[in-house]
């Protein structure tokens, strides 16, 4: 057996090695035991997408979790950032997703939150894999009367969608506009419409019918001609689309232009900067993001950093460097005076914002950058030194 953790959790085809029931057990033990206290009883969050194998994997983290002596609380489907905020609101020691975020439904993953609302450090996911790896859990177990018990959570939806309207400015409505939105059969398809109804918008969803095999499928942030389509035949001001955890956010405008990642960071980072709210003037993205948005930032003043690429290594560097908006031109944004990871929902809170606080439409929004030809290519090495750009 190899390393677990990936840049982002442990992820694989379902029912396979590493994302079969036995793994997922033993994480369970290991985030139990790893997140232990003394007298005091271990809380942790399970949350889900909409994929079939879900089901399994939830099952088999609340059993390793509660023979560790844990309690669980399940929330069913919610989207990964749902997840973070409950763990964090309700002060539990971590909260696990289940999820493999754009993948198609074959696949599944597993990411931990810490109680805190951010991603586990290296240090912690390299104990967990230690653990697991090296054979120690079973020596661990609790006696049996100090086993943990599992429960079901039925309030969180309105918790979170309450979470997220208050991240819309107050003195701004969206009253009467028109949105289409597509879930990509995925974890947003409930929550994502409820916020954006009852902040007054006039709402139409496509792709929100999850059966447990069409998550992703031919729909969502990587597959936007069905979006754009409806965009134009219904005069909608814009259209959302989604991945399938609902971390990720890719737009498109009333004339059925897709927006990028790096054109809607630059937009809310616009609308910060105008509000004095750009701390540090500054900007974080990836060495994948587009030229476009380095001439972009020297041409408006900002300090920009590319970070490697990986959202929990753009949220280091905010961090290091003291920043408060960064993200990816997959469209994976963090808006740290908002919330510990990114949020496809938020984000969209945030360019609707833009929109209204300005008066403009997103076409003409965009055009605060140009983009340049760009083509990504992944190339197989023996080694990865450092190389300054």
């Amino acid at each position: 057996m190899g390393k677990l953790f990936g840049t982002d959790g442990i992820r694989g085809e379902a029912n396979r090695y590493p994302m079969n029931a036995e793994i997922a057990f033993a994480v369970g033990q290991a985030v139990a035991y790893l997140m232990r206290k003394e007298h005091h009883r271990t809380r942790i969050i399970i949350g889900k997408d909409t994929r079939i194998s879900g089901y399994m994997l939830e099952s088999s983290l609340e059993a390793g979790i509660t023979s560790m002596g844990g309690n669980t609380y399940l929330t069913g489907v919610l989207p990964t950032p749902g997840i973070a905020f409950i763990a964090n609101s309700m002060r539990a020691d971590a909260g696990i997703v289940i999820s493999a975020s754009h993948n198609p439904y074959e696949d599944n993953g597993i990411k931990i939150f810490g109680g805190n609302g951010f991603k586990l450090t290296d240090e912690q996911e390299n104990t967990i894999e230690d653990l697991i790896l090296n054979g120690k859990l079973a020596k661990l177990l609790p006696p049996s009367r100090d086993m943990g018990q599992a429960f079901r959570m039925s309030d969180v939806n309105g918790r979170y969608v309450v979470f997220l309207k208050n991240t819309f400015p107050r003195d701004l409505s969206m009253e009467g506009m028109k949105i289409v939105m597509d879930t990509a059969n995925g974890a947003t398809y409930r929550v994502a419409p409820d916020t954006f109804i009852e902040l007054g918008a006039e709402v139409e969803v496509i792709h929100n019918k999850p059966n447990g095999l069409n998550i992703n499928d031919a729909c969502g942030s990587q597959y936007t001609g069905d979006l754009r389509k409806r965009v134009l035949e219904t005069g909608a001001a814009i259209g959302l689309a989604f991945d399938g955890d609902g971390d990720r956010l890719i737009a498109v405008d009333e004339k059925g232009e897709e927006i990028t990642g790096d054109q809607i960071l630059l937009i809310c980072a616009q609308m910060l900067k105008e509000q004095g709210k750009l701390k540090n003037d500054l900007l974080v993205s990836t060495v994948m993001s587009n030229l476009g948005l380095r001439v972009a930032c020297k041409k408006y003043g900002y300090r920009h950093h590319a970070a490697k690429v990986g959202d929990r290594y753009v949220l280091e560097d905010m961090l290091r460097l003291g920043g408060v908006i960064g993200g990816e031109d997959s469209g994976h944004l963090i808006f740290l005076d908002h919330h510990t990871t990114g949020d496809g929902i938020l984000t969209a809170l945030q360019l609707i914002a833009a929109m209204v606080r300005t008066g403009k439409p997103l076409s003409e929004l965009a055009k605060i950058m140009q983009i340049y030809p760009q083509k990504l290519i992944n190339v197989n090495v023996k080694s990865k030194p450092d190389i300054d750009t």
